[in-house]
C-alpha cells in the first residue's frame, strides 16, 4: 500500500541537459513512478513548484539563468518538499552550501541513475510513513508537535521546517532525554549507513536551533554531548 503511494506521488526534475532530463524521466516511469515533471531552468523550477506541489524535487545546482541553491532558497519560502541536490562537484563545502539552502540530500555527477530513484523512494517512503502515523502530539518547553497534521509550533507561532527537519525533530522528540549517535540518527532518519555524513547532521542541527532554541548558541533543548552524539531534553 505504502508502494503504490509513493508510486503515485509527483516528482519534479530541474536540469538544463535535456538528454539527462529526458533518461531521468524515462528510468522514473519504468520504475513505475505517474507524475513526473521536467523543467530546465530555475524560474520555470520555481514556477512549477508552485503550480504542481510535487512532492520531491530533483534539482541541479548548475542551471542557466539562477544556480541552484538560490531556487532551493526561494522554494523553501514556501514549500517544504523534499529537495535533491545533483552536483558535479564533490567538495564538502558545496554540499554543506547545499545543505544550508535548504536541501535534503545530494547525489554527485556522474551518477547512477538508479541511485537517485533510490534516494527519491527513501525520501518518499519516511514521509509517507510519518503521515501514517496517527498518535499524540509531543511537547519540550514552548515547542509543541503535532504528528497527525504535521504542524510544529512554538507557544502559539506555526514552524515552517523541511521534511527532513521534521523528521529528525520528530524522532527525538519521540525519544526525549535518550542520546543518539551521528551514525543512529543517521540510520534512523536518513535510511543510510554513517559515511561521511558528520556535516549533514551537524546542519540540520543547526537550523533546528535556530527555529526552535530561544537561543541558539545557547540551547535548552537540543543538546550535544561532545564525541557521543546529540539528545533531546526537556
Amino acid at each position: 500500500m505504502i508502494m503504490d503511494e509513493i508510486l503515485n506521488k509527483k516528482v519534479l526534475l530541474v536540469d538544463d541537459e535535456r538528454e539527462l532530463l529526458t533518461l531521468l524521466k524515462e528510468v522514473f516511469i519504468k520504475e513505475g513512478f505517474r507524475q513526473i515533471y521536467e523543467v530546465d531552468n530555475g524560474i520555470d523550477a520555481i514556477l512549477s513548484v508552485k503550480e504542481k506541489n510535487p512532492d520531491i524535487i530533483i534539482l541541479d545546482v548548475n542551471l542557466p539563468d539562477i544556480d541552484g541553491y538560490k531556487v532551493c532558497d526561494r522554494i523553501r519560502k514556501f514549500s517544504t518538499s523534499p529537495i535533491i541536490f545533483l552536483t558535479a562537484m564533490g567538495e564538502d563545502e558545496e554540499k554543506i552550501k547545499g545543505l544550508e539552502a535548504g536541501g535534503d540530500d545530494y547525489v554527485t555527477k556522474p551518477f547512477n541513475i538508479k541511485e537517485v530513484v533510490l534516494r527519491v523512494k527513501s525520501q518518499l517512503r519516511r514521509g509517507s510513513l510519518v503521515s501514517e502515523i496517527k498518535t499524540n502530539i509531543y511537547t519540550f518547553g514552548k515547542i509543541s508537535i503535532n504528528e497527525e497534521t504535521g504542524e510544529v509550533k512554538k507557544g502559539e507561532e506555526n514552524i515552517s521546517l523541511t521534511a527532513k527537519e521534521y523528521s529528525l525533530i520528530l524522532f527525538l522528540a519521540k525519544n526525549i532525554n535518550r542520546v543518539f549517535s551521528k551514525s543512529s540518527l543517521c540510520e534512523e532518519v536518513w535510511g543510510y549507513e554513517y559515511d561521511r555524513y558528520d556535516n549533514t547532521i551537524m546542519v540540520h542541527i543547526r537550523h533546528l536551533r535556530e527555529k526552535l532554541e530561544d537561543k541558539p548558541s545557547d540551547p535548552k533543548h537540543i543538546k550535544t554531548l561532545k564525541g557521543i552524539g546529540y539528545k533531546l531534553v526537556d
